[in-house]
């Protein structure tokens, strides 16, 4: 760290703030579903627990890329560590308390606190590459995303463990500890002035006037709706319910799912440049999701058809993680990309309030879909969602710049 540049000791520092972050947010979404699922939640019941934790990420991430800009990306990643710290501990009470608006307030300190680090620590990254190299920009931003999946995949199957060791209340106590350590480390060493706009932006600033980002924030929409249409909910209670798998099972499989999806991020600069030297622009984001929407139908068809669905679903998840992770991994680069240098949190929460009300939809269609329908009906919603954002990849901006 000492002999490192500046710039880099700062990513070193966000990355590893994220990362931290990341770990107790995988856990937790996975100790709710698997410990009230085994209260006898129905499955729309543990997605509507879910609810404000998205609800309150969309609305995070306009306010809180308005702040990150007046006030520093410093401030508000700091502030999401804390938020996090908080609701962990609003968990660790006696059985009778964990009632279904109790836990619902404490997913939305959840949300608030995971969209201002998001929001934070991918915003950061356009304050420290030079605007005249893209391509490093792209491998950074590749490498924070990767890294960050990965550590959520851990964090599932962190979730499950913790669930069947320590109890729900020492599970949350234990992450709740750890974090706040992590909080001190940051508001000591993170540099007090990243990401601050050179002038105070309006508040009426918020919504982005770029057409180029409207339209990759509405990709990225129906992107993450698309997956969650079927991931969140409808995955887990079907592995429970109709495989009969048990929680660490479960956790330790989406675990390795979500590893990997990163890992395959990570490497996305790498295998989405294997035929152009060229950065990605919108003709990449279109000519990668078209084969993601074969994906979910295909899984859907084999499940009609009578095959066996074990390993239909961890064959056909493989692939669509990493399809899916290279689609997510251009829009991460994209965003940056597109976003204006001064204030770039203000467009980077726009787009990352589009990707919140997708996990929204995504998370409550998820649920409901799949305790009216089954989860057949889920993947087929997941490739018509996939359908409509290349569509809207088509309209993107079609030029790249050299590495």
């Amino acid at each position: 760290m000492t002999a490192a540049s500046p710039a880099v000791r700062q990513y070193l520092l966000v990355t590893g703030n994220y990362w931290a972050f990341t770990l107790t947010d995988g856990a937790l979404r996975m100790l709710v579903v698997l410990h009230f699922h085994q209260l006898g939640y129905s499955p729309l019941q543990v997605a509507m627990l879910f609810v404000f934790y998205e609800v309150f990420g969309v609305v995070t991430n306009l306010v809180g890329g308005w702040l990150g800009a007046r006030l520093g990306l410093n401030r508000t990643m700091n502030l999401g560590l804390a938020l996090q710290v908080g609701a962990l501990a609003m968990l660790a009470v006696p059985a009778a308390m964990l009632t279904v608006p109790w836990v619902m307030a404490a997913q939305a300190l959840s949300g608030i606190a995971k969209d201002l680090n998001k929001m934070s620590a991918k915003g950061s990254l356009k304050t420290l590459v030079p605007g005249d190299q893209p391509a490093k920009l792209y491998r950074w931003v590749a490498l924070l995303t990767g890294s960050k999946n990965a550590l959520k995949g851990v964090g599932f199957f962190l979730g499950a463990v913790l669930l069947a060791t320590l109890g729900f209340d020492g599970a949350v106590l234990t992450m709740a500890g750890a974090l706040a350590l992590v909080w001190v480390g940051s508001v000591v060493f993170l540099k007090t002035d990243l990401g601050r706009a050179s002038t105070k932006p309006k508040f009426r600033e918020l919504l982005s006037k770029s057409p180029a980002i409207n339209r990759l924030s509405a990709a990225r929409l129906f992107l993450f709706g698309a997956r969650d249409v079927w991931f969140v909910v409808a995955l887990p209670v079907y592995l429970a319910t109709q495989l009969g798998w048990s929680a660490p099972q479960i956790g330790g499989f989406l675990a390795l799912w979500i590893i990997g999806y990163g890992a395959v991020q990570a490497l996305a600069p790498a295998i989405t440049s294997l035929r152009s030297r060229a950065v990605p622009d919108g003709r990449a984001a279109f000519g990668w999701a078209l084969p993601l929407t074969l994906l979910p139908a295909g899984i859907a068809l084999a499940l009609a058809t009578g095959w066996p669905p074990g390993p239909v679903l961890v064959a056909g998840l493989m692939a669509f993680g990493v399809v899916f992770a290279l689609n997510s991994a251009l829009h991460s680069y994209l965003i940056l990309s597109y976003a204006r240098e001064d204030g770039v949190s203000l467009d980077v929460g726009f787009y990352y309030m589009a990707n919140a009300a997708g996990r929204l939809l995504g998370t409550v269609l998820s649920g409901w879909v799949y305790q009216v329908a089954g989860l057949q009906a889920c993947l087929w919603l997941s490739s018509a969602f996939v359908t409509v954002a290349a569509l809207v990849s088509l309209a993107l901006p079609r030029r790249a710049a050299a590495p």
